[in-house]
């Protein structure tokens, strides 16, 4: 007889279904851009360039053919071998991570020492940075692989194609499409330590002239106490849900939609400095875009809308409900010029709103931007974008970005990067009780020169990257002109720079075994005073090996050093160096179904990313994937 256990585990899998009704492979973003398609000339085949990637330009490219830094995860990177996202997004060079305790706990990303609300995030094409947020970010604290099938993160200032808060760069995440004809899927259940439940499922049809896949994903856990000082469990449950489709309507036109649903309930400690453990936020997000694409000669025209909202209650808290809300309605046009050149061109219009249980704010602004790229030789292609954003509240800013890679022979590749950014002050910055209208635009420049080398058995790349940002803004606690008992946000004076340069690569000892791993070297500061929770070191080194035709296992160890607690950090804080060690194994039960096991922090390494909030411990977990 199944026992209550199981009873339990089936109602955690069905329970969310009423609330959804409310609402190395292809990737949905390239709905958005899909027909867009390279030249001939860009598509000489002197070179093996690589992967197609889609976040670099304004059209897509292969990535040997992008003088922009960007990591592509794909499969089973993008995090099924992880509790979130987030964990696997951390072993890229040049990213790490803060979160106020474990799985769905507030987590801001770096690129490059440079925090979310200097990274765009895009789920499918669609904007999904909360306008409610006290900055214009995405929250990655409960971000999971559930219907994940790629993710690409574009570093260094991106405004010239993406606009504010594209600073350090865009992550552009797709989910599952199928990849051949007829009824395809996968799925994936997973059990492990502080009572932690997950299932996936994705799902697809493809045919001649279209496709259709939905996926889903469910995740329940006790979680651990994210204050440092208290061992009452903060748990966490969250269901997602995406739908997508195109349809060929004509030989010319093509037609699709995305949607995006997430539900979760978070249970927080509300401050690392007082005992108060009963906190409890409930948040959805609602993302929808659809999309037009017409061929006409040599030019292809892509109409798109697009929305995102998002509410957070906080029953108790100081503010206790928070709504934003973006639409965009947006046109790209993609022309092959011939001569190996294609000149990208658009124009949209962004609408915010936010508000909460004291105040509200709301912008427009309206975007033109352009962008060549030309493969002047098969040794060299360049790209120069210009973007023209004209904002409600700040009036026009122009910004531009230009890239080039140079491949003197087939396994060297020099690329080179310039472009300049800006970040408009948050909602919340302006409007909010602490905020300041009169605040400024953030600017930015970025540098950066790579080199990539190629081997019989493996690669090796370095980057050197450099960025500046003027008029900085952050919280001053002794600031006055919002009016506010304890301070106001202000522009911090003088500049920001942050500055480095990253290492890695990967080494095929055998067929059978790989290494790989990297080095990020970070120094941001401000005027020299450090920017805090900006590692300067961060090292990963990992091994993968087919032990047997079915039986495979890894090993990786991350170490960060030298980091500067926030000056909010209480007394006895843990931020220090850590070193994290994971390991794992899969067994092929089947030429579609795998059976796994991995084991996080395995020697129970005690750290903070944020001072007093706890990071999880050692932990195991136990699952099956499998294909259809």
């Amino acid at each position: 007889m199944p026992s209550n256990d199981m009873f339990k585990y089936v109602g955690f899998l069905l329970a969310p279904f009423e609330g959804i009704f409310m609402l190395r492979s292809s990737l949905l973003a390239s709905v958005a851009v899909s027909p867009f398609l390279l030249s001939s000339a860009l598509a000489q085949d002197s070179f093996d360039l690589g992967t197609i990637v889609f976040s670099s330009n304004l059209s897509p490219i292969e990535e040997g053919r992008t003088g922009a830094t960007v990591e592509v995860l794909e499969g089973a990177q993008t995090g099924m071998q992880d509790n979130s996202v987030i964990a696997r997004l951390t072993r890229l060079p040049g990213v790490n991570s803060t979160s106020n305790g474990g799985l769905g706990a507030s987590t801001s990303i770096a690129i490059r020492g440079l925090t979310s609300r200097y990274v765009g995030v895009r789920i499918n094409g669609i904007d999904v940075a909360d306008p409610a947020s006290t900055q214009t970010q995405f929250n990655f604290g409960g971000l999971t692989a559930a219907g994940i099938d790629r993710i690409e993160v574009l570093k260094g200032s991106q405004s010239a194609l993406y606009g504010s808060e594209a600073i350090g760069g865009v992550v552009n995440i797709s989910t599952f499409r199928p990849t051949e004809d007829g009824f395809s899927g996968r799925y994936n259940v997973e059990t492990g330590s502080f009572n932690t439940h997950s299932a996936n499922l994705a799902i697809g049809h493809k045919s001649e002239r279209g496709e259709i896949a939905l996926t889903y994903g469910r995740v329940t856990t006790d979680g651990i106490s994210a204050q440092s000082f208290n061992d009452e469990e903060d748990g966490f449950s969250q269901t997602t849900a995406t739908l997508t489709g195109q349809f060929e309507a004509t030989d010319n036109l093509t037609l699709g939609a995305s949607f995006f649903y997430r539900d979760r309930d978070t249970e927080i400690d509300r401050s690392s400095f007082s005992n108060d453990a009963s906190g409890e936020i409930f948040s959805k997000e609602r993302g929808a875009r659809v999309f037009a694409t017409l061929q006409t000669g040599i030019v292809t025209h892509t109409l798109s809308y697009s929305s995102f909202d998002i509410g957070r209650d906080d029953p108790g808290g100081f503010t206790d409900r928070f709504d934003g809300e973006r639409r965009e309605l947006a046109y790209l046009g993609s022309a092959d010029l011939g001569r190996g050149m294609v000149l990208n061109f658009g124009i949209d219009r962004t609408d915010e709103d936010f508000s909460n249980t004291n105040v509200s704010g709301s912008e427009d602004t309206t975007s033109i931007k352009a962008e060549l790229l030309a493969s002047l030789s098969d040794q060299l292609d360049v790209s120069a974008a210009l973007r023209y954003d004209d904002n409600s509240d700040f009036g026009g800013k122009t910004t531009g970005r230009v890239a080039a890679v140079y491949r003197p022979r087939e396994d060297l590749a020099f690329r080179a990067v310039v472009g300049t950014g800006f970040r408009t002050p948050s909602l919340f910055e302006r409007y909010s009780d602490y905020g300041v209208s009169s605040l400024q635009p953030e600017k930015s420049l970025s540098f950066e020169l790579g080199v990539e080398k190629t081997y019989a058995r493996g690669v090796v790349k370095a980057t050197l990257f450099h960025t500046d940002i003027d008029d900085l803004i952050d919280f001053d606690g002794a600031a006055t002109a919002c009016g506010g008992p304890f301070g106001c946000y202000n522009q911090v004076p003088g500049t920001t720079t942050s500055k480095g340069v990253e290492l890695s690569g990967d080494y095929a000892v055998s067929d059978r075994v790989s290494v790989y791993g990297s080095y990020t070297y970070t120094d941001a500061k401000t005027d020299g005073v450090r920017l805090t929770r900006a590692p300067r070191h961060d090292a990963v080194f990992g091994v993968e090996a087919a032990i047997t035709d079915r039986f495979s296992a890894y090993a990786d160890v991350r170490h960060v050093g030298d980091i500067m607690p926030s000056a909010f950090a209480p007394a006895g804080h843990k931020v220090d160096d850590y070193t994290l060690v994971g390991i794992g194994a899969s067994y092929g039960v089947s030429d579609t179904a795998d059976l796994y096991v991995r084991i996080e922090n395995l020697f129970d390494e005690d750290y903070e990313t944020a001072g007093g909030y706890n990071q999880p411990g050692r932990a195991a977990y136990f699952g099956i994937s499998a294909k259809f």
